[in-house]
């Protein structure tokens, strides 16, 4: 074979390529509507049906010289390409997304902005078990200069005969600690029956770990005009934690927060494992304030302080952690809960460390 034939085999096989590009992309293009339709109806993306058949036709009207096993293996690469390419398109319509929204949301708590960059400290008692004890820790808390006040009314716990929170008494109790004290109240609901009524004494509604894909729980705080801090569920992955805060979004509220609270692994060392590499991941992928749960993720007091810095060092929007007069009788997680001078001591290594500025 003389050079000017291979030449010219090479540019029939260029051709060749440039046409298959042209009909690729021409798939692709066509993939995406398809993907958009399916979208809009509520259909699943993947249809192994549908694959079936196209690989079925590959079978039937390959004449070689490539054997079909191999024809059929190329296909598929095309088909998992394009069923990524409608998940992307998928991505980019969500309106947690960046795509959708570039710049980032701030959320304010009756003048504490969350996710201005400036970052933030969540405090106070696992449970409300009494006014005393919510007051002598709020009055700590502003002592620092921090307003932001978490307190469990109601309590989802893993065993029925442990304390389940003291209910609307609980809310009663944070409401008129924090008008005492020009505190902003979070607190966790646990039904959509409970929403109206909390929504009387709360400032921001806290949907818990195990209630995040309580999908009329997510429509309900959706609908109202309340700031919603979600938690990541015990097991959830990024995607069905984001996906979680779409169904918010969704219903017309924008004033959302991720919590990061750590995952269960088969690591025991700790309560459960801080997937601190989650609040980087989050803040790219979404607009949304990110925070980190550090007294949940560990479940250890003596934990706490090298976990904030690692959550604030990393990107985090706030901290939440932990606190009660006296741990050791609390009525829930006292292992993970600090006394008052540890937490001053808690604040005052942060602000040594240049992590955090009051």
């Amino acid at each position: 074979m003389s050079n000017e034939q291979l030449e010219n085999l090479r540019g029939q096989l260029d051709d060749v390529n440039m046409k298959l590009l042209d009909t690729i992309n021409e798939r692709a293009r066509i993939v995406q509507e398809i993907g958009q339709v399916k979208s809009v109806s509520g259909q699943k993306r993947f249809d192994p049906v549908r694959e079936r058949k196209m690989l079925d036709m590959i079978a039937e009207n390959n004449e070689g010289p490539f054997e079909t096993s191999t024809l059929q293996h190329l296909f598929k690469q095309i088909f998992q390409a394009s069923l990524e390419l409608q998940e992307d398109d998928n991505r980019k319509a969500l309106l947690v997304s960046r795509k959708k929204k570039a710049e980032d949301t701030i959320v304010d708590l009756k003048g504490e902005e969350i996710g201005n960059g400036s970052q933030k400290i969540i405090a106070g008692p696992c449970s409300v078990e009494s006014y005393e004890q919510v007051y002598e820790v709020a009055s700590a808390m502003k002592e620092q200069g921090i307003r932001l006040l978490r307190g469990g009314a109601f309590k989802p716990r893993t065993s029925p005969y442990d304390f389940q929170g003291l209910g609307l008494e609980g809310l009663e109790i944070l409401r008129r600690v924090a008008d005492e004290l020009d505190m902003v109240v979070i607190s966790e609901v646990m039904t959509p029956g409970e929403i109206a009524e909390a929504s009387e004494y709360v400032d921001v509604i806290q949907i818990g770990a195990r209630n995040m894909q309580n999908f009329d729980l997510l429509k309900e705080v959706g609908a109202v005009d309340k700031p919603v801090l979600l938690k990541r569920g015990l097991s959830a992955t990024i995607d069905e934690f984001i996906k979680a805060a779409e169904y918010i979004l969704a219903k017309g509220n924008e004033n959302v927060m991720l919590c990061e609270r750590g995952i269960r692994t088969f690591e025991k060392a700790t309560r459960n494992t801080l997937d601190i590499s989650a609040i980087p991941v989050l803040k790219q992928e979404t607009h949304l304030p990110v925070l980190a749960d550090v007294t949940h993720s560990t479940g250890r007091r003596d934990l706490l302080l090298p976990a904030a810095k690692a959550a604030l060092a990393i990107g985090a929007d706030a901290v939440m952690a932990e606190v009660h007069p006296d741990p050791a009788v609390a009525l829930s997680d006292s292992a993970q809960q600090m006394d008052i001078p540890q937490f001053h001591d808690f604040l005052q290594s942060l602000r040594d460390s240049g992590l955090y500025k009051l």
